[in-house]
């Protein structure tokens, strides 16, 4: 069997489907796509498709993972066509490759993500993430299917700057950008850990620290995840050995 990884985006309203929603949308998409997937064996057949620490609901992402099985060899160009295609605007397929040696879920150390703050002011905003990054731990507390757990939201942290608004590198941070009242732009690169520390923990340890409470909900994109370099605080492609291993 061939093993397909492919990398898809959660765009616009799309953002807010649950890992759930997208789950049953891939697996139709596939059948009207003709994809000939491999099944598993037993009583319940169902498709051989792997997820990747999917974003949470609400997120904006430019980098998900799927890994598929096929039971005979395709061409992923046209399997990354054909799937985009039958899957609705706001969740595309940006690409496809032929998986190499090794889990792709491995690679994903840690994630980049920018968080687009409408109507903060941008230095309140630096004064905080000053004060963050001063701190050796920040504890915030998380409500859980098990109830409350503290965790520390500042270890992971690997780096968080401040953006001119005219810098930011998301859709939803070009729109606040235009618009006419003031914003603030994060970008944060934070590594993945057991419990994984997520963007609203690290904006209530902006709260907890410096009482930074931004006037509008904050918009979340997740704009990149794979393999984390120590040395420069940024985040590689995860596909990159799949296509060196493929000669693309």
């Amino acid at each position: 069997m061939q093993r397909l990884r492919l990398r898809y985006a959660k765009r616009g309203r799309l953002r807010f489907t649950s890992h759930r929603d997208f789950q049953r949308a891939l697996e139709r998409a596939l059948r009207r796509a003709e994809v000939p997937m491999a099944y598993s064996a037993g009583f319940t057949p169902h498709p051989k498709v792997s997820y990747a620490n999917a974003a949470s609901t609400g997120a904006a992402s430019e980098a998900e993972y799927v890994e598929l099985q096929v039971a005979e060899r395709c061409d992923p160009r046209a399997v990354r066509d054909a799937l985009d295609e039958a899957l609705p605007p706001g969740l595309d397929v940006l690409e496809v490759v032929e998986a190499g040696p090794g889990s792709v879920t491995d690679r994903l150390e840690a994630s980049h993500w920018e968080i687009v703050l409408p109507g903060a002011d941008p230095g309140e905003v630096a004064a905080a993430a000053a004060v963050f990054l001063a701190a050796e731990h920040v504890e915030v507390e998380r409500l859980t299917k098990s109830g409350r757990r503290m965790l520390d939201a500042r270890e992971p942290v690997v780096r968080l700057d401040l953006l001119e608004a005219d810098r930011a590198a998301s859709e939803l941070g070009r729109v606040a950008a235009k618009a006419s009242r003031p914003c603030a732009i994060l970008q944060m690169v934070v590594r993945h850990a057991t419990p994984a520390v997520r963007p609203d923990d690290v904006l209530a340890a902006l709260r907890t620290v410096a009482d930074l409470a931004p006037p509008s909900p904050p918009q979340v994109t997740r704009l990149a995840q794979g393999p984390l370099d120590e040395a420069t605080g940024t985040v590689a492609d995860p596909l990159a050995a799949d296509r060196d291993a493929a000669g693309t």
